[in-house]
């Protein structure tokens, strides 16, 4: 029997078996509110399966350059993230300081090396103060509560920390999957558009891992966009310590969809709440389309449409400018036909099959003035369908990154 999936108050990283997690203010991080948590750690009491996506951005800092080298093993036992520094363009001497990070995390917990993992996030081009780290590495307490800490440490520009979890049975036992994810800027669908992490107690095999996370990510995180741009250190990893019991998960076994549904509630969560809290954003923007001939057909013109500058910026001012939407679609490259398309903005139609509604576009407009607008599309061609997040783009976006670095 397979149960209902139970939301945890409060839950993260932490939740499921055998994993702990701290953070501390190393002084890497100079911009934030106070008290500025900048690094952090995760464990797990034993070693891990683990999978990882990663950005596809050319311009990769060292920790991605490492994580990927080592989630390739499928087997990871703690991971080390500092913000604040994406450790990105600084050389050889950036090499070093990722390897010195891990090198740090293994000597201190009596880990192997090749099962320590990285992330670097912030302002690229400038070198890690190494002795601050060095510090807060050692001053890093874990603890089976300390997956809140984990998720503010992370932060960058984000307001607000973003964690989730959920209980399930499967076969007779009890799972766990928690996750963290911050990003609030450089966020686009291009494999992990964020730094997003998910953990669970369940077992599983890595190679059933690895598939089971690109499905989830392509029905997550890489449905998400705030302004078209992908950082240089994105990086998504799932880890299954297998503390709660039970044989190794893979295709065919009776927990593999009850924990693939578990894992992509989780990242859907997530995925809305860094959308939420795009920088400068004041509404969370859903795009569902529907209707499509192929499932990329449905992916690719909701991310249009969630992506589109001048959808943003209509949501913003509360325009019914639907037209807008039409021209997102028309350029996403999916299959598209005026004569079988439609289009809604929050319950209202604003056209049915190619022909413009006559409903009162006041209407329309007071359909945006919300928390959370959704666009709906139903493309005629067929029955697939994908929903995608975004936001509004303020002037707020622009003070933000005018003076990120000032």
């Amino acid at each position: 029997m397979t149960s209902e999936l139970t939301w945890l108050d409060d839950g993260g990283v932490t939740s499921p078996l055998g994993w702990q997690a701290g953070a501390v203010d190393s002084g890497v991080k100079s911009y934030g509110p106070q008290p500025r948590r900048d690094l952090a750690i995760l464990a797990s009491d034993r070693p891990a399966a683990v999978a990882g996506v990663f950005t596809r951005n050319r311009i990769v800092g060292p920790a991605v350059r490492l994580s990927r080298e080592r989630v390739a093993g499928g087997v990871a036992q703690a991971l080390v993230v500092n913000s604040g520094n994406a450790n990105t363009v600084t050389g050889e001497q950036g090499e070093r300081d990722a390897l010195r990070m891990a090198a740090l995390i293994a000597q201190r917990f009596g880990l192997s090396e090749q099962h320590v993992l990285i992330g670097s996030t912030g302002v690229i081009g400038r070198a890690l103060p190494m002795q601050r780290i060095e510090r807060g590495i050692a001053a890093v307490a874990l603890s089976r509560t300390g997956g809140g800490e984990f998720a503010r440490a992370i932060m960058t520009t984000d307001t607000v920390p973003k964690q989730h979890a959920v209980r399930f049975t499967a076969g007779g036992r009890a799972y766990i999957v928690g996750g963290t994810a911050k990003g609030s800027g450089m966020i686009h669908p291009d494999m992990a558009t964020c730094f997003c992490f998910l953990t669970t107690d369940a077992p599983a095999d890595a190679t059933w891992l690895r598939a089971a996370l690109r499905r989830v990510a392509d029905a997550s995180i890489n449905m998400v966009d705030v302004d078209m741009d992908t950082s240089t250190s994105d990086t998504m990893l799932l880890f299954a310590n297998g503390a709660g019991g039970g044989d190794p998960i893979v295709d065919g076994h009776p927990a593999a969809q009850p924990l693939l549904t578990a894992l992509e509630a989780v990242a859907v969560a997530l995925a809305r709440a860094l959308a939420r809290d795009g920088e400068g954003a004041t509404a969370l923007i859903e795009v569902v389309v529907e209707g499509a001939a192929t499932l990329d057909d449905a992916r690719r013109a909701a991310r249009t449409i969630s992506a589109s500058p001048l959808v943003k910026t209509m949501i913003t001012g509360h325009d019914p400018n639907w037209g807008r939407v039409l021209m997102a679609i028309g350029r996403s490259g999916a299959r598209v036909e005026e004569r079988t398309t439609s289009v809604w903005i929050g319950e209202h139609c604003t056209l049915e099959r190619g022909v413009p509604s006559t409903i009162d576009l006041a209407l329309v407009s007071a359909a945006m003035d919300r928390e959370e607008v959704r666009i709906r599309v139903d493309l005629g061609q067929g029955a697939q369908r994908a929903t995608a997040w975004g936001c509004n783009m303020t002037a707020e976006y622009v003070h933000i990154n005018a003076h990120y670095t000032t």
